[in-house]
């Protein structure tokens, strides 16, 4: 049993370590982070982040910690500066280096004092040198910070130290944060490996699950930037139908799709895009876009912008020369059938995207292509149905959230049947992108762009 002089100077040594380390974060991200700009984009109304953030706190009941993304030498570089998912799903902002606390409400305990739910977000000093290079910043000092952040307090990182300390106390502090698993990395990643190698009382517990189950619903806010992304997006499929041809580069498609849903406010691509035709229509994540269309193949093109930070996710397959082969037709309609038919089957509250669930609308799009058509030696074609029907779309195009809770009001998805044959060098998916309205039906987001055969024929031939 610990004495309570022992239990006291621990106490001590802690906040001493604690604070320490805070102010070696504090110093990383002041020289780590560099020079960039906040991005110019789409925010919701305040209210609405500040929602999230209270719902945030609800189901943590502690303390959360969470830290903005920094720039440096990895992939960053190719579209400049990306904030991290959830920093901006909690903040609505852009900036580099910054960090934000929540703590929830909670009553006294014999450790602690009682507390009412408090947020804060802390902005890094201005830098006037560095905003001649990357225009002017939002500094902690503006009496107009909160106002402008929408959060109750804005302090500068110089206080994180304090307020941190404040917050995480007793005899087991444990912060809320962005845990990494499986070799990934997460802005929190560095801090964390520092903290756990100066103090063994602080422990982590992983807040994504919890930011995934929030996620997983989204607010009209996030359905009308998901609607622009996939308007955009939906553009650049129009000019895509235009521009295959035969004796075209893969190439000259992905880049003019990124010049259509670019002009219309998109500020990077939601993934790397696929442009495979022939034996590449079969090669699921194909991304070199460097073959010639020829005449006779079929183009499978799934590409997308990203708006304001949210994704949409839409394929296409279409007959280079403008018309399908009988085969290539026949295919095309079974893949077409399937997500006609997990489109009929779907109920609000009861059907699931996954495999193996009660409800499941991946096995009803399985069932309809195993049922439909055969390959080249007289076998069913659900072998060549080699992915999942479908995933969330949101602030990632393959956005986390809870796969066991049934497709409801406010969930944005995809539905993307697919038939990959390579003896035929013959591969078609057809995708687009669904909301759940209030009132639970199921809503089509990329409606505008037609995907029955005949259509994509006469869309090619300019009709």
């Amino acid at each position: 049993m610990t004495s309570n002089l022992g239990r006291g100077i621990n106490y001590t040594m802690r906040r001493q370590q604690l604070s320490f380390f805070i102010a070696w974060i504090i110093v990383s991200f002041l020289f780590v982070a560099g020079p960039a700009s906040s991005l110019a984009l789409d925010r919701q109304p305040n209210s609405d982040y500040h929602a999230r953030r209270e719902a945030l706190a609800k189901k943590a009941a502690g303390v959360v910690v969470l830290f903005a993304a920094t720039e440096n030498d990895g992939p960053n570089d190719l579209y400049g500066f990306r904030q991290d998912d959830n920093f901006f799903y909690l903040s609505g902002l852009g900036e580099p280096g910054s960090a934000l606390l929540i703590a929830s409400a909670a009553e006294s305990t014999a450790d602690t004092s009682a507390r009412s739910y408090t947020e804060i977000l802390f902005l890094p000093p201005r830098n006037s040198t560095q905003e001649k290079w990357t225009g002017p910043k939002l500094g902690p000092e503006n009496p107009e910070a909160p106002k402008i952040t929408g959060f109750d307090r804005v302090e500068d990182m110089s206080q994180l130290p304090s307020e941190v300390v404040r917050f995480v106390t007793g005899a087991r502090p444990s912060v809320y944060t962005e845990v990494a698993s499986h070799g990934e990395s997460t802005p929190s990643t560095a801090p964390l490996a520092f903290l756990k190698r100066l103090n063994a009382y602080l422990s982590f517990q992983d807040v994504k699950p919890m930011l995934s189950s929030l996620r997983t619903t989204k607010d009209a806010g996030e359905v009308a930037l998901i609607r622009k992304a996939v308007d955009a997006s939906v553009a650049a499929h129009f000019a895509a139908f235009k521009a295959v041809k035969p004796n075209v580069n893969e190439r000259e498609i992905s880049a003019l799709m990124q010049y259509e849903w670019g002009k219309r406010g998109c500020e990077r691509v939601a993934y790397a895009p696929i442009v495979g035709s022939g034996y590449y229509s079969t090669v699921l994540h194909y991304s070199d876009d460097d073959n010639v269309m020829r005449s006779g193949d079929v183009v499978v093109i799934d590409a997308a912008g990203e708006y304001s930070m949210y994704a949409a996710d839409i394929t296409r397959t279409m007959p280079v020369n403008g018309h399908f082969t009988a085969r290539q037709r026949e295919i095309y309609d079974i893949v077409f059938g399937a997500q006609q038919a997990a489109m009929a089957a779907f109920q609000s509250g009861k059907s699931s995207i996954t495999r193996a669930t009660a409800n499941s609308l991946y096995q009803v799009a399985f069932d309809y292509i195993n049922t439909h058509g055969k390959d080249l030696h007289g076998q069913p074609l659900g072998q060549y149905f080699i992915h999942g029907l479908g995933h969330y779309i949101g602030l990632n195009v393959h956005d986390p959230g809870d796969y066991s809770v049934p497709l409801g009001p406010g969930m944005t998805f995809t539905i993307e049947p697919g038939i990959y044959i390579p003896e035929e060098n013959l591969g078609v998916r057809i995708e687009d992108d669904y909301y759940v309205d209030k009132d639970g039906k199921l809503i089509k987001l990329s409606e505008t762009l037609p995907s029955k055969a005949e259509d994509v024929e006469k869309l090619m031939e300019g009709k």
